[in-house]
């Protein structure tokens, strides 16, 4: 799954370039850098490469968010809808821009149930965040007529979806923005770092002056730009760009090594009639950077849980219903309000009510969901161990059922 996994020679002489000029912000120092522009190239590749008219690279991929929330007008009144399956990052963006977080439930997509937005959309309602999450996508077509039945943002959260597509289009480029996350553990990598992709010219510029601080760049002297607007630190740096340029260049070679990886790794699961697996909208736009699977019931999965980490070879997969960072059962500090700072009365209301809310078919799915992550690095001998100890260790937790 991660471009760590084949890092090298190519990464190492895109961060040399940098080095040897000794500039590593991504503005100004026109003369020192020697024509060395990391963070234009970087952003240049990304709308050849996923096909968006406009790109913008920041600190982070919760940077990115933020940032485009912002770009899009969401903040202070707005709600913003999002699943109940997401990592946290998703919900930390929308309270930075002083936004609510309304959570739904998802289905066996993994990602947001259009009929949960739609029974949750009222006149606060400003935005929708799909998740693409664990490789794959939401239902992108049916989430697209809720909002533009009710004239609501759509805003994509493709961090951890690099490279899926949804008939023909790259994730993250199909509603009104959309963000990867580059961190360390991402399909491709800059380390830290993230995008925000739009193909409205008036986002990108926004986006653009929100990321220094308000500074327009229009000008030849940084120093001397007029501020239209009150912005933030979430630069780029040209070292992680750098590091970006070079795994952006491999990343078709990365998903095919992903989907032949995958596929091999599930025939072997396939075989068990017990299993099933996520529902993709579009199943040849999957990125299969996860194989994401269910068991019959909650019971049968926490066994099997218990009986790969007691063989030693729950490494790799996930059981998110569980996982403090994924989850809603388990985002205690979301509920509580547990900020260092104050929040609005909205905002606090509205996570303090979430320890009421249920979310039954959520749990329902989540429950019984595993994911495993699929290395790059795994041979065909690794593949086929792992299949065949992962099925042997299922198969023993069924014959006790």
């Amino acid at each position: 799954m991660p471009g760590f996994e084949l890092f090298g020679a190519e990464e190492r002489k895109e961060v040399n370039d940098v080095l040897e000029t000794g500039i590593l912000m991504r503005y100004g120092f026109d003369g020192p850098r020697k024509g060395i522009w990391k963070a234009l190239e970087l952003e240049k590749a990304i709308t050849e490469v996923f096909g968006c008219d406009y790109a913008h690279l920041t600190s982070s991929g919760t940077a990115a968010l933020t940032t485009a929330l912002s770009a899009l007008g969401v903040g202070y009144g707005d709600e913003v809808i999002m699943p109940s399956f997401t990592f946290v990052a998703s919900f930390e963006a929308v309270l930075s821009v002083g936004a609510v977080p309304v959570l739904v439930d998802i289905d066996e997509t993994l990602t947001l149930n259009p009929a949960a937005v739609e029974a949750a959309i009222n006149p606060k309602t400003k935005c929708v965040m799909p998740v693409h999450m664990c490789g794959s996508m939401a239902d992108l077509d049916a989430l697209k007529v809720i909002c533009e039945k009710h004239g609501l943002i759509l805003l994509e959260d493709a961090c951890q979806s690099i490279g899926g597509t949804y008939k023909g289009k790259k994730l993250g480029t199909i509603g009104d923005a959309g963000t990867f996350s580059f961190d360390f553990v991402k399909t491709i990598t800059c380390a830290e770092g993230g995008v925000v992709m739009t193909n409205k010219k008036d986002i990108f510029v926004k986006s653009d002056g929100f990321t220094d601080h308000g500074h327009d760049h229009l000008g030849v002297d940084r120093g001397a730009d007029l501020h239209p607007f009150v912005g933030y630190n979430f630069r780029i740096s040209e070292l992680h760009a750098a590091v970006g340029l070079a795994q952006i260049r491999k990343l078709d070679g990365f998903l095919a090594i992903q989907k032949k990886n995958n596929q091999a790794l599930r025939a072997h699961l396939a075989a068990i009639p017990e299993i099933s697996f996520r529902k993709v909208p579009d199943e040849s736009g999957d990125s299969f950077s996860f194989l994401s699977w269910f068991l019959p019931n909650e019971a049968i999965t926490k066994a099997v849980v218990a009986e790969f980490k007691e063989q030693g070879i729950m490494a790799g997969s996930f059981y998110w219903f569980v996982n403090n960072w994924h989850y809603i059962s388990k985002w205690d500090h979301l509920k509580e309000a547990a900020t260092l700072n104050g929040i609005s009365t909205p905002q606090k209301q509205a996570l303090l009510g979430l320890q009421q809310q249920q979310f039954p078919a959520s749990d329902a799915v989540m429950s019984r969901c595993i994911s495993t992550a699929i290395s790059l690095l795994w041979t065909e001998e690794q593949i086929k161990e792992k299949g065949e100890k992962m099925a042997a260790a299922i198969k023993k937790v069924l014959a006790q059922q």
